[in-house]
């Protein structure tokens, strides 16, 4: 999605980055499902086992997500069904979902979620999932348009509410005026009592390392910045909630190695065409071990500046990540400490499997992914 710098964009314009609407839902469904990349990235979820790896099972998918899909007519009728998928799925790729913090939201009111990032597709949708689960109305989502160029990830994504922060953009002005519309769409959607969740940073955090951007910040603030404390009246429009997603094991976890690797040789990384999609397709199928997500406390008090803020953040995400033993033996061995053989689990095996696919250089980066919650901790003296 690209913006000409002489080209001048209405901020107020939402309707190039908002997600679908209730009366194209039956268009768009059209659409997906005669998608032969749908059907074959589906087959495993939909069907049986013992039918997924025959050589009919994407046509099979096909009539099954057909079938399924009959009586949709609503966003909310898609979440459904999308929840049902999204419960199996949970339960095939994870040893335990768990969840604390619900207790600190009101369900009658909206929220701005922020949390940790480090899958395509499955931090939002576990955070929506727990959310509806719980009897909460689900949230918009925020998501890079450089994930939409495909077009059925980002039917897949609009439909489940996701909207569209724009990045490929040719001018620092166009950038600017992208940023405020994001900024005035979060604030629109908190005025309609809709609640929103973005990450804390731009893209997956592929080092493990979770610390928030203080630009994401400055995002937010825009919409408020005629206002006389921008800051105060961005907290009480819209409770800031931190949101932490801790993952036992990475699915994606060698592949991000591999494109750290590449780029500390090269200086640089060419992805791709089906890259992000093979991506977005293995973060959810993918074995993840214990999966754990915290709500903290709404931040509702002011702050005075813009790095008091990202620092509160920081606290209440680094502080709400459970630290597993795949962590705490990945942070030994960077710390070259001895390193009792680890415990036989299906976790732990998991992980040696992955460093076993990694040549040396790839190890190093894997094994940060894994100890940087550790090293985060420390940094911000938080207890292990």
């Amino acid at each position: 999605m690209t913006t000409s710098s002489t080209q001048k964009t209405d901020v107020m314009d939402f309707d190039p980055i908002r997600p679908y609407e209730d009366h194209e839902v039956p268009e768009v469904l059209a659409r997906i499902s005669r998608s032969p990349q749908l059907a074959a990235a589906a087959k495993q979820l939909v069907l049986p086992s013992f039918l997924a790896g025959r050589f009919f099972a994407p046509w099979l998918t096909e009539l099954a997500l057909r079938f399924s899909m009959r009586n949709l007519r609503s966003v909310d009728d898609v979440q459904g069904l999308v929840s049902k998928y999204f419960k199996q799925l949970v339960d095939r790729s994870t040893d335990a979902l768990t969840v604390s913090g619900l207790e600190h939201l009101d369900p009658t009111r909206e929220y701005l979620f922020i949390s940790n990032h480090r899958d395509i597709v499955m931090d939002s949708s576990l955070i929506n999932f727990l959310l509806l689960r719980a009897g909460n109305e689900t949230c918009r989502m925020a998501v890079g348009d450089n994930l939409l160029h495909n077009q059925l990830a980002a039917d897949l994504m609009r439909l489940n509410k996701s909207f569209v922060v724009e990045r490929d953009l040719a001018s620092a002005r166009a950038g600017y005026r992208a940023m405020t519309r994001t900024s005035h769409y979060i604030h629109h959607s908190l005025q309609e009592q809709v609640s929103v969740w973005i990450a804390q940073r731009q893209g997956r955090a592929k080092d493990g390392f979770d610390r928030t951007d203080p630009a994401l910040v400055k995002m937010l603030l825009l919409a408020y910045r005629k206002q006389p404390q921008p800051i105060a009246k961005l907290l009480a429009n819209g409770a800031m909630v931190p949101v932490s997603l801790s993952y036992e094991i990475d699915p994606c976890g060698p592949a991000k190695a591999r494109e750290r690797a590449a780029i500390d040789r090269d200086g640089h990384y060419a992805k791709s065409e089906q890259e992000d999609l093979q991506s977005m397709i293995q973060g959810l199928v993918g074995d993840k071990g214990r999966v754990h997500v915290h709500f903290s406390a709404p931040i509702i008090d002011d702050c005075e500046s813009v790095p008091e803020l990202a620092d509160r953040l920081d606290r209440a995400i680094v502080g709400g990540i459970r630290v597993f033993a795949t962590n705490r033996y990945a942070d030994s061995l960077l710390a070259d400490e001895a390193v009792d053989k680890p415990a036989d689990s299906r976790a732990m095996n998991i992980l040696q499997s992955q460093l076993h696919s990694c040549s040396a250089a790839e190890r190093q980066f894997l094994l940060q992914q894994y100890a940087n919650i550790c090293v985060n901790r420390r940094e911000l003296g938080i207890d292990q």
